[in-house]
């Protein structure tokens, strides 16, 4: 009987004790020791599963961005030949580790480095001159290769043939010419003129973004305005295919132009033809201003939207036509055909609307989803959106920090991981009655509608709050109601116009496009004027972006929970932008005009040029509700023939001096003395004259102790192609203070500036990019 029992005792010691809990030493173990081990292999098992067959694909144009990110973060030119061979030498090794654990590690590493690589050879491919500083009178003849027909003025690019220039010998190859609207010569045309050009516009402040890099990758040597009248001559020789097809397209879009011009007006006219042909210039401010406020800006940009929307209308109208032939419903693959049509269809709204960096991009995620549903493969996938921004970022680099492919691709992949992830979900329902099919139907698609609104216009925040400087905290609302009529009615009737056209059939649908543009406008203006409508936020610079865009891919890509990394990767992102301190003083790159905040807290202005452009900048950086013609910019600022003088919030003055015979007052009572001109080396004030100015261009200073810290738009030792450093001038730290602390911050290390031409050139050319 004892044995029997003994057997029975050790039976239930084992049931009741779990193993291995017998064998610890006196009972010391952790209470918790087996729930945080369980957790950490829950841990691992959620990242064996992000690495599991199939996940790294979406990764790899996640690398290759971070190293053109790498690029165009560079001091100055990378070497070619060195980054080239090392891409070659890593994608190898990654070859040769593909059955190696250490594969997508060096896969990645080899993407980067392939980033870097691709961005340097473009930028050495289209390598041109750029104009340093201004010319005047200018004599230039060429060839017209685009027009741009605008609100006010008219612009264009010319293709230099010949250049003639006082006191330069500088050959541009491009410029892009404001001209008096009606005054546009046709594109295709060789003209000559005489012309007032500029450098291309330098970010006007620290962390603005840089048009003159743009212009670059365009090939756009400088920008101006045609003086005196233009002159159409006979070429020297041919203008060359190309042109040859720039003219004829452009003929196109002036024609539908004109066919729209005859049914519409006004504003219904100009968002048509951008709708169709990518040309919004023509759309008047207030319009323009209320579509971003509420957040349907997007609408007017040729996107992906606009590319999934002709290739949707054209696929289904091909699809159901062919439907109506039974045999060829019942015995071929219509639905590929009806994606070879939508694919032919996409290229040539592509061509239409001038191709650019933003439409290619949208054509080619449109173009790789349609070839999936060609070769029977699921089309909205993480894998279709990595292919497209790998095709996009090879062929276009510098796309990259542009904010339309940032925002373009940041409510993509919310939207792919909704289709993934939250649509299955959504259209889950255990009820098969038929009026609970019908009324959940119709619930379902305004719930998408909205969850679509509202996860595209989140993750594309962050973007808008850096680049633009607000956010549209109705935005749900205006798309909810504008974009099922823009999408129903708007843009397939402008398709069935393009079609009638030739058939002069086309005056019904143009007028059902103004119905559906009446509505948005209506929407648009609507939700702009409501209370709260305009959500200003103030600059916060490039890391906490970066930071953001971390968390968006992570919750994006992700599959297991280990995503919702991403959530708390993208609150503190948030955090640290929102507690960016703002600069004290902000100084333009040509001494003109200077900013300072005053006890009050916001910005007032000394300023004795007329570029609006740069303080409504300035004022959106700083989240300030102000225009440029509120009284109180000026408020507190004392001005005469000699210069302005305002006080800091500390009570310590900054002059703006604007004749020689001031500053000697002005380094004798001022803290900071500002000047275009070259300040007398005795001055007891901080400079900031023209040799700091022509090194570091426009200047943001933040008060630290009793000096400024010094935030420059070219950093001290940079030179890039779109803003090269100035040759000769002196070398200026990242710091400024009192005289008797430290000299050597006020004055150039090198030798004393050579003498220059600082006459600012009065110029209406305004920032419509």
């Amino acid at each position: 009987m004892a044995e029997p029992g003994r057997s029975v005792r050790s039976q239930g010691i084992a049931g009741t004790w779990p193993a291995g809990r017998t064998a610890s030493a006196g009972g010391l173990a952790p209470a918790g020791f087996d729930l945080w081990t369980s957790r950490v292999e829950t841990v691992r098992a959620w990242v064996r599963a992000e690495a599991g067959a199939g996940r790294l694909l979406p990764w790899v144009p996640v690398a290759f961005g971070c190293g053109i990110a790498l690029y165009f973060s560079a001091d100055h030119e990378p070497v070619l030949w060195v980054v080239a061979a090392t891409s070659v030498a890593l994608t190898l090794g990654a070859i040769l580790l593909r059955r190696s654990r250490l594969f997508a590690p060096a896969l990645l590493i080899a993407a980067v480095a392939a980033g870097l690589a691709v961005a340097t050879w473009k930028t050495a491919r289209i390598a041109h001159p750029v104009l340093a500083k201004p010319l005047y009178s200018v004599s230039l003849s060429g060839f017209v290769e685009a027009r741009d027909i605008r609100e006010r003025t008219d612009r264009f690019v010319l293709r230099v043939s010949a250049m003639e220039a006082q006191r330069s010998d500088v050959k541009l190859e491009r410029v892009r010419l404001s001209v008096r609207k009606g005054t546009a010569p046709e594109v295709g045309s060789f003209v000559q003129l005489k012309a007032r050009l500029m450098p291309p516009l330098a970010p006007v402040r620290p962390g603005s973004y840089d048009f003159s890099r743009d212009m670059f990758f365009q090939g756009i040597g400088a920008s101006g305005f045609a003086m005196g009248a233009i002159i159409a001559a006979p070429p020297p020789e041919t203008g060359g295919l190309r042109l040859r097809y720039a003219a004829f397209m452009q003929g196109l879009r002036d024609a539908i132009d004109a066919r729209i011009r005859a049914t519409l007006d006004g504003d219904n006219r100009a968002i048509a033809t951008a709708l169709l042909t990518g040309r919004r210039d023509a759309i008047t401010t207030p319009v323009n201003d209320a579509m971003f406020i509420s957040g349907l800006g997007h609408v007017l940009s040729i996107s992906g939207y606009h590319m999934a929307v002709v290739a949707g209308v054209v696929f289904f109208a091909v699809r159901a036509l062919l439907a109506l032939i039974p045999g060829l419903a019942a015995g071929f693959a219509i639905k590929k055909w009806s994606a070879a049509a939508a694919l032919i269809a996409a290229a040539f709204y592509l061509l239409l609307s001038g191709a650019e960096v933003a439409t290619q991009r949208s054509f080619f995620m449109t173009a790789v989803v349609l070839i999936a549903v060609m070769v029977d493969r699921r089309a909205i996938t993480f894998r279709t959106l990595a292919v497209a921004a790998l095709i996009v970022l090879a062929v276009a680099p510098e796309a990259l920090v542009h904010p339309s492919f940032q925002m373009s691709f940041a409510a993509t992949l919310g939207l792919v991981a909704l289709v993934q992830i939250g649509m299955p979900n959504l259209f889950a329902s255990p009820d098969h009655s038929t009026t609970a099919r019908i009324a959940m139907w119709g619930g379902r698609e305004i719930a998408m509608l909205f969850m679509a609104s509202l996860i595209a216009g989140l993750a594309t925040t962050p973007y808008a709050a850096f680049h633009f400087h607000r956010v549209t905290p109705f935005g749900v609302l205006a798309n909810l109601a504008a974009m099922p009529v823009v999408s129903a009615l708007v843009m397939p009737a402008g398709l069935l116009g393009l079609l009638a056209a030739p058939f002069g059939l086309d005056s019904m649908f143009w007028w059902l496009m103004g119905i559906g543009i009446d509505w948005m406008i209506t929407v648009t203006r609507w939700v702009a004027a409501l209370p709260g409508a305009v959500g200003r936020v103030p600059a916060f610079g490039i890391a906490p972006l970066i930071a953001a865009s971390l968390g968006i891919i992570v919750l994006g890509l992700l599959r297991t929970p280990l995503r919702w990394s991403g959530a708390l990767v993208l609150l503190g992102a948030i955090l640290w932008g929102l507690a960016v301190p703002q600069p004290d003083v902000l100084i333009a790159g040509d001494g003109q005009s200077v900013a300072v905040r005053g006890r009050d807290g916001y910005l007032h202005l000394i300023r004795t040029s007329k570029d609006s452009f740069l303080l409504k900048e300035w004022l959106a950086a700083d989240a300030d509700p102000r225009d440029a013609g509120s009284p109180s910019l000026s408020a507190g600022v004392s001005c005469d023939e000699s210069g302005c003088v305002t006080p800091l919030a500390d009570g310590r003055l900054v002059a703006l001096a604007l004749r020689i015979d001031a500053l000697a007052d002005d380094c004798s009572r001022a803290a900071l003395v500002v000047t275009a001109r070259p300040a007398p080396p005795d001055c007891a004030a901080m400079v900031v004259d023209r040799p700091r100015l022509a090194s570091q261009s426009a200047l943001a200073l933040t008060k630290r102790g009793d000096g400024f810290a010094v935030q420059a738009v070219r950093a001290r030792g940079t030179s890039r192609p779109w803003l090269p450093a100035s040759a000769g001038e002196g070398d200026f730290d990242g710091s400024l203070e009192p005289n008797g602390l430290a000299p050597k911050s006020l004055a150039p290390k090198a030798a004393a500036p050579r003498n220059r031409d600082a006459t600012p050139a009065e110029t209406d050319l305004q920032a419509e990019d």
